[in-house]
């Protein structure tokens, strides 16, 4: 209907306004990441005596803000460390100098229990305060090393100038550091600044990994769930990615490890070296410890999104994408959540079998698998052979009053689905949706249309009907192979009474052959082992039917 454009002075204004656009509209056939706005932040505060504690709501007011966190857990435990190390304020008293010096308020039980340095009183400056908060936000960034170096620094000076108590304040703040650092991964020596990337997707949605590498130790881990993916390379929805991530990210690293290459990634380098005034380097690692770490967050960016795709399908109303992809290829009134597929095996006519297969919410249920020995036809006539099975079965689901699939496959092109068609109507089905599926071309046929549809390569609902007729085909000819085995290894002698596995092989290990013990006289087969005169008599008369049957009964 209209179509407007929008003309910028470079690439780089135009991939940040994409970015933007996206963001804003989440148009329908683009790579949407999901809002996080319920994932926690960071915040250290912009008041003359900062606080820092998590929040969801994001204020611009000049406060700093860290994250977001898709694991609250490890943001918790990093809050507990830092306000374990740094005995930082927790109220919310208006401390302005004024307020300070006319003596407002009183310390409380965090000033006695040494979880806080009392600046509602003055009992710490206001710059020795800031200074700690620096420490808290280097901290929070993983810049550990520094800051132990730093207090370290501070201790020595508080120890010469005899304030002992303070001293003492900044060593336990340097072991507790300490020991944070031992708890953490080291994956690097070079001690450089690193976010590791890697992608998982699933049909139409897709899982981003982001493992937070600070001066060589692991900090922890993030990911970001999207969705409008099916359509799109690995390297297009990475660098979609990468654009929204770093567009409110509050710090870049040195290095990004990425598992390949993304689009524009020329133009996305200069933007972020534009946005943060540092330079930053695109890593895609092959071999080593990198190319193990690139691996590792694949690993659990395919965890995250197996955990996504299960709350899913556990959601009464959930349609997997391929469904609903091949009800919009096909044009169906309802999603085919029940797909019947069938399939037929002979060769030239001899021990002729059907088989049909069954898809639930995209995925095989093979309790509903069935098999057929065709009765009507021992000819080579797949369309005779066809009709017999679909009246056979949708007779027995009418007989039954059971429901009938939301979308019949046929493995053949227009013929087999005519028989198909002839054999409903012939039973009284008229509106069932059914298709056919054509293994030259992979060409789709449906009633009423003589020109094959046009289904994109690339569509998940193809897809799922090619590994429908691949089923179908693997199980009529898993069937007809089991029975053509057991009409080939049949025996004459095992028609005889009397004459079981174990006699049966007795006599073929003895006699030779088949030839032999045709040939054989009553006296040779009871010489056999577990073959009695009497027996020998019945296989004897049995073989040789002409002879003249000796008086008496055959026992």
């Amino acid at each position: 209907a209209d179509f407007e454009l929008i003309v910028l002075d470079s690439e780089i204004e135009a991939l940040i306004l994409e970015a933007n656009l996206i963001k804003e509209y989440r148009p329908r056939y683009n790579v949407n990441l999901k809002d996080d706005k319920s994932f926690p932040f960071i915040r250290v505060t912009n008041e003359p005596f900062p606080r820092v504690f998590p929040t969801r709501k994001l204020i611009r007011d000049g406060s700093q803000y860290f994250g977001p966190y898709t694991d609250v857990r490890s943001m918790k435990a990093l809050l507990k460390t830092v306000r374990k190390i740094f005995p930082l304020r927790a109220c919310t008293l208006d401390l302005t100098d004024d307020n300070i010096r006319a003596g407002k308020f009183k310390v409380c039980l965090n000033y006695h229990i040494k979880r806080c340095l009392g600046p509602c009183e003055g009992h710490i400056s206001l710059v020795e305060y800031n200074e700690m908060v620096k420490d808290v936000v280097s901290f929070i960034n993983g810049r550990d090393t520094r800051i132990v170096k730093r207090l370290q620094q501070r201790m020595q000076a508080a120890a010469e100038a005899k304030r002992f108590e303070e001293a003492a304040r900044l060593r336990d703040q340097i072991s507790f550091i300490e020991e944070f650092q031992y708890k953490q991964k080291v994956v690097a020596p070079d001690k450089l600044d690193r976010d590791i990337i890697a992608l998982a997707t699933d049909e139409d949605n897709a899982c981003t990994a982001i493992f937070k590498v600070r001066e060589g130790k692991i900090l922890g881990k993030q990911h970001f769930f999207m969705d409008g993916v099916a359509e799109e390379s690995t390297s297009t929805v990475l660098g979609f990615f990468i654009k929204q991530y770093y567009m409110k990210a509050e710090q870049l690293p040195a290095e990004i490890y990425l598992p390949e290459t993304i689009d524009d990634v020329e133009a996305v380098h200069e933007w972020l070296v534009e946005r943060f005034s540092q330079e930053v380097k695109f890593v895609i690692p092959q071999i080593g410890d990198k190319a193990r770490l690139v691996r590792m967050c694949a690993q659990n960016a395919k965890l995250a999104l197996g955990e996504l795709m299960i709350q899913k399908m556990k959601s009464a109303d959930y349609i997997p994408h391929s469904v609903k992809a091949l009800q919009q290829d096909l044009h169906l009134e309802h999603p085919p959540m029940r797909i019947e597929a069938f399939d037929i095996s002979n060769i030239q006519g001899t021990d002729p079998v059907a088989s049909m297969v069954c898809f639930i919410d995209g995925k095989p249920r093979k309790k509903e698998y069935r098999k057929f020995k065709i009765r009507g036809k021992e000819t080579p006539d797949d369309f005779a052979m066809m009709a017999e099975v679909l009246k056979r079965r949708y007779s027995r689901l009418q007989r039954e009053k059971q429901p009938f699939p939301d979308l019949i496959l046929i493995d053949g092109g227009k013929g087999q689905l005519g028989a198909a068609l002839q054999s409903l109507h012939e039973i009284g089905v008229d509106n069932q949706p059914i298709i056919s599926l054509a293994k030259r071309l992979d060409e789709v046929f449906v009633p009423g249309i003589s020109d094959p549809q046009n289904i994109p390569r690339s569509s998940s609902g193809l897809r799922m009907l090619q590994q429908l007729r691949d089923e179908s085909h693997r199980f009529a000819i898993t069937f007809h192979r089991s029975l053509r085995q057991k009409r080939t290894l049949h025996s004459i002698l095992d028609e005889i009474p009397g004459v079981g596995p174990s006699r049966r092989k007795n006599l073929l290990k003895e006699m030779g052959s088949l030839k032999k013990i045709k040939a054989a006289t009553v006296e040779e087969l009871s010489s056999v082992t577990g073959i009695s005169t009497d027996l020998a008599t019945a296989i004897f008369q049995f073989l040789q039917p002409n002879t003249p049957k000796k008086e008496g009964p055959v026992k």
